[in-house]
């Protein structure tokens, strides 16, 4: 009788075949469904041969555990209806220049949780079959783990720039977003991140203009004209805020002006006005979210170098 090693182990086989698909990581469950005993798990951890990550996952190697397979562990620890979620869920789908303290995963309400220190395992009310990703690794769709990344962000700035992010790379438009967005009906966080991906819609521009606008007057600052239109060799183009005897122009940019098909464009326009002897400053509507106080002092900086004098109230 040929004796089974674990090369020919028809079992082992078919959870090394598994575990290659899930970074390396398996369950207990998914183990004995192929036939492999607890003591055989004990005696690989113990030969050192595999680890156990959690009391319910085990890695079928020893060495350095991919993101990947920290993913899998962690839905894998929560249950059959657990999703990854939130920021983790964007990592997941391929977000990138965004990390995550701890991986956070989503249970129904009423489930039972298997909590551990490594990753962060939530009940939620905000569960739904519905929500889950086609393919993969069980995750929220991106554009519902956008609105969920935004909401659970430690802060107003990290819910705006996630939010940026997901657009930028490409991973979720504004409109769906925005869908998405109207499904939360109470948070403390809801209507800037309206704000937010009206701004990412790039269809408030007139309004961040008068938010603009609204800002300088709270400031002290003298009040702009605006849209006033300019000429140039190539045409036409309307200035946002403007203030002809500082000589100083101010653009207001949406998202869209991050985007590579509209840096030249904007280049050509920004360079055209200095050979004219305007002082131009950009003020993305993302910069007026995050570091406004910085921005408006360049703009007030700019404004007294052109000779403007604050008037003492």
């Amino acid at each position: 009788m040929t004796r089974r090693t674990p090369d020919t182990d028809p079992r082992l086989v078919a959870l090394r075949r598994l575990a290659a698909e899930q970074g390396g990581v398996v369950s207990r469950r998914q183990a004995y469904e192929l036939g492999v005993t607890r003591w055989e798990i004990r005696g690989a951890v113990r030969a050192q041969r595999w680890q156990l990550l959690n009391d319910q996952t085990v890695c079928l190697h020893n060495g350095d555990v991919s993101l990947a397979g920290h993913h899998w562990a962690a839905v894998l620890q929560g249950g059959p209806s657990a999703q990854l979620d939130g920021a983790s869920s964007l990592i997941a789908s391929g977000l990138r220049r965004f990390d995550v303290d701890r991986i956070r995963v989503s249970v129904p309400r009423g489930s039972r949780v298997r909590r551990t220190s490594r990753y962060d395992i939530r009940q939620t009310r905000r569960w739904s079959a519905d929500d889950l990703a086609p393919g993969g690794i069980p995750r929220t769709r991106v554009e519902v783990a956008a609105v969920r990344a935004a909401l659970w962000a430690r802060n107003d700035k990290q819910a705006t720039y996630v939010l940026t992010l997901v657009v930028q790379q490409g991973l979720a438009r504004p409109e769906t977003i925005g869908v998405e967005l109207l499904r939360i009906r109470r948070d403390r966080r809801r209507l800037l991140l309206h704000a937010v991906v009206n701004d990412l819609l790039d269809g408030a521009r007139s309004l961040g203009e008068l938010d603009v606008g609204r800002e300088m007057r709270r400031r002290g600052l003298p009040a702009p004209a605006r849209q006033v239109l300019r000429r140039d060799r190539a045409g036409r183009y309307y200035l946002d805020l403007y203030w002809p005897d500082l000589r100083l122009v101010v653009e207001v940019d949406g998202i869209h002006h991050a985007w590579a098909e509209n840096v030249v464009g904007d280049a050509l326009r920004q360079n055209a006005l200095a050979l004219d002897g305007d002082t131009v400053l950009r003020l993305p509507l993302l910069g007026l979210r995050l570091e406004p106080d910085a921005f408006f002092a360049q703009v007030e900086s700019a404004m007294l170098a052109a000779g403007w004098v604050r008037v003492a109230a």
